[in-house]
């Protein structure tokens, strides 16, 4: 490409992508050309009010979705050339998810809710425990392997399904309000562990939130508005103690 500048390939490239759903009187625009890179190692807040299209935006990067026009490549491979099968490996291999109301089985101990992206990776049993009680060591729920859902606190539910996020070891991972159901104190119990694995691990995170002290945490904060990408800023994260 000329022009462009020389450098690591973006894990993330958006080239003038498009979203429109429905049709005639009820098509609505929800990206309306947008472009956007995500580095290896960045930690990114995406923040928009409802309606912005950040949570399209979050589901195209996420292979949840697909743009109706433009470009996705993830680490330069375009992902728009992919059928869904494809599409479903690169999730499974590269991507890992957390969520607002964490999406964790509830008759299954903190221990098997992690192991299962490796169920499906067809992982052997025994290799399979121990990465599941790494990660769960690594958000700091050692000794907790055995408890269900219902026996955790929230933001203990929320360090399962950070566990379960990273067990694959993704490239990035995408966190959607992963506060959002928290009071404060773990809200920033929460993000220190996000923050952490980035710094440490080097995971690539990307996180929608609306609430500016939780995005204040991050390095780059990226604002959605009516389907465009309002500011795209760098950020001096915080550091609560």
């Amino acid at each position: 490409m000329t022009g462009m500048p020389s450098g690591p390939t973006p894990i993330i490239d958006l080239s003038q992508v498009t979203k429109i759903y429905g049709h005639g009187e009820g098509e609505v625009r929800a990206l309306r050309g947008i472009d956007l890179r995500i580095n290896a190692g960045e930690f990114v807040a995406v923040m928009g009010p409802s309606g912005s299209g950040k949570s399209t935006c979050m589901n195209i990067l996420g292979c949840l979705d697909t743009p109706s026009g433009g470009a996705y490549k993830f680490l330069g491979v375009p992902v728009g050339n992919m059928n869904a099968d494809q599409r479903a490996l690169l999730r499974r291999n590269y991507l890992g998810f957390v969520f607002q109301g964490f999406n964790l089985l509830s008759r299954t101990t903190a221990l098997e809710n992690v192991e299962l992206p490796l169920v499906y990776r067809h992982v052997p049993k025994e290799e399979r425990r121990a990465l599941a009680h790494k990660a769960l060591q690594e958000v700091g729920l050692g000794g907790r392997e055995t408890h269900v859902p219902s026996q955790l606190s929230g933001g203990q539910q929320q360090r399962v399904a950070i566990a379960r996020a990273i067990v694959t070891q993704p490239q990035v991972l995408f966190a959607d309000e992963p506060t959002g159901n928290l009071d404060t104190a773990t809200s920033v119990e929460i993000m220190k562990l996000l923050t952490s694995l980035n710094e440490q691990r080097g995971i690539t995170i990307a996180m929608v939130t609306h609430e500016p002290d939780i995005a204040g945490w991050t390095r780059r904060i990226v604002r959605f508005r009516d389907g465009h990408i309002e500011s795209d800023q760098a950020n001096e994260p915080v550091r609560e103690h």
